[in-house]
């Protein structure tokens, strides 16, 4: 069918002043072209020519628009190629990191025993004879993993009663009391203390309490929930904030006694935001390295009693793997080691924030139509 003159000057005229659709393609090919043609001249990397190609790229769409489409146009495509680029460069680190673990970690997890072995028995002369024989790294994280899960356990037992209870207090009960308000600062001074200090603290607490040189799981416990207790109280009072007046006023309205209304109204209403906090504040500590080895120290042997003996964790494993290595001559085994066990660690760390997301959408309020 022909189309007529009227209808496709009228076509013409929609996209008079507009860039094709195909317009940032063009650009994007160019820009890769000549990066990587100026990179040739000065020495090739990936790095250096996805830089110099954005740069190109940001440039030349900016300057075909501003030709065609005016300068209005040609600022908002500028604004624009500066958010995505930042978006890139701030996902770069992670997508590095999470790479870097992938590659050197994965030959870590899938040697046999890697996770239900510990490091008991296992010396220098192992490492060395399987740099030598090419035999499998002996030696693996399963002690390291128990600690972490009762030291972690321990702690969210402390800090998730404690957290929740002064949220409760400064949302119902507090009504910018004296005491409320120094709780908040003070719960804001221990969000921005270092872990450091907090594992000082520990265990110059159970040295008065016990006796000197007290390192068990349960002391390490004591270290994190100091810095898991201002994470879910701020975390629960948010939640309980946004708890809409409406229903506690109609719960007093029935008769309901505030604990009560707090217990089967407030609470049940917030649950989702109060358990994917608790959740993301014990992905937070799971990974702390220096109060862990101030207030637990470190052991090779499985120890199931997180109130008496050291402990390892995953951190203080990694630590000393790359610190320290089994074989100083052949650190090869030990690294590999190290990194198995980061790539296990930021396992557990994905699959709590999978966890917050998950019950967040479990107990989240259902609503109607």
């Amino acid at each position: 069918m022909t189309v007529t003159a009227p209808v496709a000057r009228k076509r013409s005229a929609l996209t008079k002043g507009q860039l094709p659709a195909f317009a940032p393609y063009i650009v994007l090919a160019v820009a890769l072209v000549l990066g990587a043609a100026i990179l040739a001249l000065i020495g090739f990397n990936a790095f250096g020519w996805g830089l110099v190609s954005a740069v190109l790229f940001t440039i030349g769409l900016v300057a075909w628009s501003g030709a065609v489409e005016g300068g209005r146009k040609a600022k908002d495509k500028l604004a624009t190629c500066l958010v995505v680029g930042s978006f890139l460069i701030a996902l770069l680190p992670l997508v590095s990191v999470i790479w870097t673990v992938l590659v050197n970690g994965l030959p870590g997890i899938i040697t046999p025993g890697f996770l239900t072995t510990s490091m008991n028995g296992v010396t220098g002369s192992f490492d060395n004879k399987s740099v030598d024989d090419g035999t499998k790294v002996l030696g693996g994280i399963y002690h390291a993993l128990i600690g972490t899960v009762q030291i972690t356990l321990l702690a969210s037992v402390i800090s998730v009663p404690v957290g929740l209870l002064t949220a409760i207090y400064l949302v119902e009960y507090g009504n910018d009391r004296a005491l409320a308000r120094a709780i908040t600062f003070f719960v804001d001074v221990m969000t921005g203390i270092p872990s450091i200090v907090a594992g000082l603290f520990s265990a110059a607490f159970f040295f008065a309490l016990v006796g000197p040189g007290t390192k068990t799981g349960a002391v390490a416990a004591v270290a994190l929930s100091v810095l898991m207790i201002p994470v879910v109280v701020r975390s629960s009072e948010e939640m309980l904030k946004i708890v809409p007046n409406e229903l506690r006023e109609a719960a007093y309205a029935l008769g309901v006694r505030k604990w009560r209304t707090i217990i089967k109204v407030v609470i049940p209403t917030a649950i989702s935001g109060i358990a994917s906090g608790v959740t993301l504040a014990i992905a937070r500590v799971i990974g702390e390295t220096a109060p862990i080895l101030v207030t637990a120290g470190f052991a090779t042997t499985i120890n199931n009693n997180v109130f008496g003996g050291w402990m390892a964790s995953l951190p203080t494993f990694i630590y000393t793997q790359i610190l320290n290595p089994t074989s100083p001559s052949n650190p090869g085994p030990s690294s590999q080691r190290a990194w198995g066990a980061a790539l296990v660690l930021i396992i557990l760390v994905m699959l709590l924030n999978l966890g917050a997301r998950l019950i967040a959408r479990i107990f989240a309020p259902k609503t109607g139509r």
